[in-house]
């Protein structure tokens, strides 16, 4: 089974009170939706403050990537508050990972008849180290894949950017019935979405490898604030040769030299690897009596950095859920109700993986999957400096192909005003979503799941002010409305609606 970014980078660049209705009857036939179902009036989501202090609980830990210490304080603090809210069986899934650490790095190239300059540079994730590597550079060009052997090779590595509404065309999406973008303002228009992949992505240090090339040294154009400071790629494998990200500016540097000779690098990478544990963390609610579907809701704890966006926002929002359902008595639950936050998804998805693998005798009882991460700020580069635009990041709704489910989602968007949204085909990126939750969607089962793609996702700079507080609250009236919709629907009569193309 394909970890969840083993095949997004190629795919993006190809691609360059409570109310009765919801889904009731929402066969084969395609029975007309009810109208948008409406957050009970009998509990209340936690307020946009409160959301906000456990991000910021959450950031504080530190780096959160799986294994560190951060992390293991972020599954604390998740299994806490589902006791407190009164879930059941609250309970930790041990979950196998690698935990990667760098220690120190440099970089340092010596262009003929000129002395050495020390370039910044962070290192590929679960790479091999380097040991004081000296080797001549060379750019690398896939039309002579034979000119970086033996070398360190010079990739330009270019950050995507696609119109806003573009991935709403993408894969399956239907070209008719319910709309696929909500910008009522007309923000899109004339916008280009900067996405946190690089075109190629892990395809490009693959093909240095297979060129026999020493060394990926991948230059960040186009990267707001011309940085360097990069997590990616973090599939939990080893890469076969070491490997850094250098800002886009030194890339075009580097290059200027090379176009009026040689090049000689020096790469140190020294890092630490070892296997770890990352728990998933699972507490449930119970749904009216004689009912036994079940509704998940999902994200992950971990991230690349301290990393308030992805996903402090992500286990904010799941924690949001589970108080306000846990308000709501259980016979007034359209279901029964599970809340998940995954380890490992800096580990090539590994507590998605394990989770789906583990649980997939019971997932034909799941009627809906719903997947909450990243509630972000759109920032961009201004006279050399990120400033925040005033606008979310584009919202992005990953939904099954159902026709009464992607209505059910986009009234809820429309109902909660989230401007700047769209419905996805849970194919737009490639075989499954790009989010946490993809092998749900990949196991069969009906999914609406939430994310943004912000550039700046995988970079420490996704720091507390990164984080669109404004997008809190309705994201998480939206879910609810979702998840109310579901009421008096059996999976398989949800899945019986699944419009497959």
């Amino acid at each position: 089974m394909l970890g969840r970014r083993e095949f997004l980078g190629g795919t993006l660049a190809a691609a360059a009170a409570v109310t009765t209705g919801g889904l009731a009857g929402c066969g084969s036939g395609g029975a007309t939706p009810a109208p948008a179902a409406t957050p009970t009036a009998k509990a209340a989501l936690p307020d946009t403050d409160t959301m906000m202090d456990w991000v910021e609980q959450v950031v504080a830990r530190g780096v959160r990537r799986p294994g560190y210490a951060a992390d293991q304080w972020a599954q604390e603090f998740v299994t806490a508050k589902f006791r407190e809210f009164g879930l059941t069986d609250v309970h930790a899934e041990p979950v196998t990972v690698t935990r990667w650490e760098p220690l120190r790095y440099s970089l340092v190239a010596t262009p003929a008849g000129e002395a050495p300059v020390e370039l910044e540079c962070f290192p590929l994730p679960f790479a091999v180290p380097a040991d004081g590597l000296e080797v001549p550079l060379a750019r690398f060009d896939e039309a002579d894949l034979a000119a970086v052997a033996g070398r360190a090779a010079l990739v330009d590595a270019k950050i995507i950017g696609l119109p806003p509404a573009l991935p709403a065309e993408f894969g399956s999406a239907p070209k008719d019935g319910t709309p696929r973008v909500y910008d009522p303002d007309g923000t899109f228009t004339g916008e280009t979405h900067l996405v946190p992949l690089v075109a190629g992505s892990e395809g490009l240090i693959d093909k240095v490898v297979e060129a026999r090339g020493a060394a990926f040294i991948g230059a960040l154009h186009d990267y707001p604030g011309d940085g360097c400071r990069y997590y990616f790629p973090y599939h939990g494998r080893t890469t076969d040769i070491p490997g850094v990200w250098i800002k886009g500016s030194d890339g075009r540097w580097l290059s200027e030299r090379l176009a009026r000779g040689p090049v000689q690098v020096r790469l140190d990478v020294a890092t630490s690897s070892a296997p770890a544990r990352s728990d998933n963390i699972v507490g449930d609610l119970p749904g009216p009596p004689g009912d036994d579907e079940l509704v998940l809701v999902g994200s992950h704890h971990d991230g690349p950095w301290a990393s308030a966006v992805e996903d402090g926002t992500g286990i904010a929002m799941v924690l949001a859920q589970a108080a306000y359902w846990a308000g709501v008595p259980a016979a007034e639950r359209p279901h029964r109700m599970r809340f998940i936050l995954q380890g490992g998804h800096m580990c090539g998805g590994a507590g998605l993986i394990d989770y789906v693998d583990r649980h997939r005798a019971e997932l034909d009882k799941v009627v809906l999957e719903v997947h909450l991460e990243h509630a972000a700020r759109d920032v961009a580069a201004r006279d050399g400096r990120l400033a925040p635009t005033g606008r979310p990041t584009p919202r992005w709704f990953f939904t099954s192909t159902i026709p009464t489910l992607e209505k059910s989602v986009y009234d809820a968007i429309e109902a909660e005003r989230l401007g700047r949204s769209m419905l996805l085909a849970p194919n737009a990126f490639g075989d499954m979503p790009m989010s946490d939750g993809a092998h749900y969607h990949t196991a069969g089962v009906p999914v609406v799941q939430f994310l943004a793609a912000p550039w700046y996702l995988f970079d420490e700079a996704d720091t507390l002010d990164k984080v669109d507080p404004d997008s809190l609250l309705p994201i998480g009236r939206a879910a609810a409305r979702i998840i109310e919709s579901t009421r008096g629907v059996t999976a398989a009569q949800l899945r019986a609606g699944l419009v497959t193309r």
